[in-house]
């Protein structure tokens, strides 16, 4: 895939989607083709009118995964809200069942960028089924242990309303100038440090003086 694809993941009520949707309005009134690829479990609460069974999280997981390479073939910058590995850390808190984990870090892997969504923001109910604010600490946990355990960099955003969507912005952008700043440090002049001694700015003499006492 050559797109950048950049995964959101957060406890629940921390603006994931709000940020995704955000940055990729941002991003396409830039003239940049970018889509937002949103959340199965989401959807399929709406649909169902419930939480997923554990027998379904393996389902939801895959669609996810399924929902992100099939936008990654299409647009140059994808949004996903969530990924995988979500699904498997709440069927870790919720089931105690780790056996998603396998496949969601091998998806996960895939994203370009992880930002990871602080809980610096009130819990709010948005008239879907949730978990609650209890459930916010202990799966930020579970998200960061899994990222650090293999070795996932990611960004934390955080911040209200335009700050915290421009925090967001702020790493993706540099993300995506990667390229262009290889091409000018590829491009500019060693700098290199000069004195009368020698040209060697390496050189432990330069600060010795000419021995004399």
């Amino acid at each position: 895939m050559s797109s950048h694809v950049i995964a959101l993941v957060g406890a629940e009520s921390t603006g994931k989607t709000t940020v995704a949707r955000e940055v990729t309005r941002v991003l396409t009134g830039r003239g940049i083709d970018a889509v937002m690829v949103p959340e199965a479990l989401r959807d399929f609460c709406i649909q169902h009118g419930r939480t997923p069974l554990q027998h379904e999280q393996a389902g939801i997981a895959a669609e996810q995964s399924r929902r992100i390479h099939d936008a990654a073939q299409r647009h140059s910058v994808v949004l996903a809200d969530t990924t995988a590995l979500i699904t498997a850390i709440y069927s870790d808190y919720v089931f105690n069942d780790r056996s998603l984990y396998e496949v969601a870090l091998r998806d996960h892997a895939l994203a370009d960028l992880t930002l990871l969504t602080s809980l610096d923001l009130g819990w709010t109910a948005d008239g879907t089924i949730r978990d609650g604010p209890h459930a916010q600490e202990p799966v930020d946990q579970l998200i960061r242990q899994a990222l650090q355990q293999h070795q996932f960099p990611y960004n934390v955003v955080a911040g209200r309303g335009v700050a915290r969507v421009q925090h967001a912005l702020s790493a993706i952008e540099h993300l995506m100038d990667a390229p262009q700043r290889q091409l000018r440090a590829a491009s500019s002049p060693r700098w290199r440090w000069y004195c009368d001694n020698c040209d060697d700015g390496e050189c432990e003499q330069h600060g010795l003086g000419d021995g004399r006492p």
